[in-house]
């Protein structure tokens, strides 16, 4: 709470009239039965300067802020976490442009509210020249054909498509779609906005309330946005509850009454982890374990391997993900590595998820601090380029297998050097490509690193390199 502009505790105790005044006025525009709606709705902004948040994006000069300003509407994609404000900033954009606003979620909706929605826009462009606003929730819920269902109404002006998602557009999302749709992402509150949220949301609560007041001391505010996550409409839901849940200890003669830590704890319940299975968290988690086990940070990868768990995630994922680490960042430099993954997936299939996890943590540990290197992994990249550029190339004779009298009488296998009949079991000066190939140092896939047991493998390579330079026979 270091920033300036943000309200101390103290503040959440003042009942400042014209804040309280803003806020209740900001509620009247919503609709009717506005005495049901949750705190979240009643609190919605309804213009920018009440607008919390996503100032990378909003700020004073930056562009999507001024098309808003302007009311220069344009399609576009809104992708963040919950809570976000994605909603409110569609309605937001809606008012400044005077436009209607058609509403439909993925979730509930299919084809039919589609097209209902768009005749809407048609009608309405017809009858007064109005534009309309298409807000669709989630819309990477829809498939292909649903989505392409917008596309000419986009493309000639019916509608302003503004779309919500809270997976990578990039993904879920069509790619003439984004093509015609700008994306901004949205990022999860910060604690300060999130203060402000707070503050307003016990401010309006206070002035509903009338004779009855409520006020929270700072540790309570601590517990409400730790477990907010940087979502303000579950910020508020907990505010709201935790207000209830304080009144109804209230004594009849008592006006006045403090909210807890330990009251917003028993609200609040478990935190749910940031996790979805299939979704961007999952990848996201599972990329910052790759890398903390390339990293060599054993604790490090041990928290992502815990966070997986803890959000229900698939152990056995982590397991074969650690099948391809041991392949790809270590390699040779510890051969180990690949039957210790295999091992831990096995020990998990046997004795189940307790003694099972624990199994996949050794092997994470152990791929942590092991040496690493991608050498074969760049080799097998390299030799798989090569191998595409020149399919057309035939196997040279001597190592073609003779499988019959006639195969023979062509030659195939022919002046094959049987290597186990030579010195150390190595034929030098022989060579394995084709003769176009013969030779050339773009065939020298292989570059062992000076880690683990890569540096026995490399002094290996250099006496094998140096045999061949030194032997009169060559094969082309």
């Amino acid at each position: 709470m270091s920033n300036k502009n943000t309200p101390t505790s103290f503040d959440l105790f003042a009942n400042s009239e014209n804040e309280n005044e803003n806020a209740h006025n900001k509620t009247v525009a919503i609709g009717e039965n506005k005495l049901f709606m949750p705190l979240a709705a009643k609190l919605r902004p309804q213009n920018l300067t009440d607008y919390v948040g996503q100032q990378h994006i909003l700020s004073q000069g930056m562009p999507l802020r001024l098309a808003i300003e302007q009311g220069q509407c344009h399609s576009l994609i809104f992708w963040g976490p919950p809570g976000t404000g994605k909603t409110t900033l569609a309605e937001i954009i809606a008012n400044n442009a005077n436009a209607a606003i058609e509403r439909i979620s993925a979730v509930t909706s299919g084809i039919k509210e589609i097209r209902q929605a768009i005749e809407n826009a048609k009608l309405r462009r017809q009858a007064d020249q109005r534009r309309t606003l298409l807000f669709v929730d989630e819309v990477h819920r829809f498939n292909k054909s649903q989505q392409d269902a917008f596309l000419p109404f986009i493309e000639d002006g019916t509608i302003i498509f503004v779309g919500a998602t809270t997976e990578n557009p990039a993904f879920e999302l069509n790619q003439a779609i984004l093509s015609r749709a700008r994306v901004y992402h949205l990022k999860s509150l910060a604690d300060d906005d999130l203060h402000c949220v707070l503050t307003r949301g016990l401010n309006l609560l206070n002035k509903e309330l009338d004779k009855q007041q409520v006020s929270i001391d700072e540790q309570a505010v601590k517990t409400l946005i730790a477990n907010a996550s940087g979502d303000a409409r579950r910020l508020l839901n907990l505010l709201e509850q935790s207000v209830e849940l304080a009144l109804s200890s209230l004594d009849n003669n008592e006006q006045t009454t403090n909210i807890t830590s330990k009251q917003v704890s028993e609200v609040a319940g478990n935190k749910i982890p940031l996790y979805n299975k299939g979704g961007d968290a999952f990848y996201d988690m599972i990329s910052a374990f790759h890398k903390s086990v390339r990293g060599s940070d054993a604790d490090a990868a041990l928290y992502w391997y815990a966070r997986i768990l803890t959000g229900g995630g698939d152990p056995l994922y982590v397991a074969r993900r650690l099948l391809a680490i041991a392949s790809e960042d270590i390699g040779n430099a510890d051969p180990r590595a690949m039957q210790l993954a295999i091992n831990a997936w096995d020990t998990f299939i046997r004795v189940g998820p307790s003694e099972g996890e624990r199994a996949i943590a050794q092997a994470t540990v152990y791929m942590a601090l092991a040496p690493k290197s991608n050498a074969v992994y760049n080799a097998f990249n390299a030799a798989k380029a090569l191998a595409k550029e020149t399919a057309n190339l035939d196997v040279p004779l001597h190592l073609k297998n003779a499988t019959s009298s006639i195969t023979k009488a062509l030659g195939h296998g022919q002046e094959y050097r049987y290597a186990h009949n030579e010195d150390n079991a190595f034929a030098a000066g022989e060579c394995y490509f084709p003769q176009d190939l013969a030779y050339s140092q773009a065939t020298q896939f292989y570059q062992p690193s000076d880690r683990g047991l890569e540096i026995k493998l490399k002094e290996k390579q250099n006496y094998l390199t140096q045999l061949n330079r030194q032997s009169h026979v060559k094969r082309y």
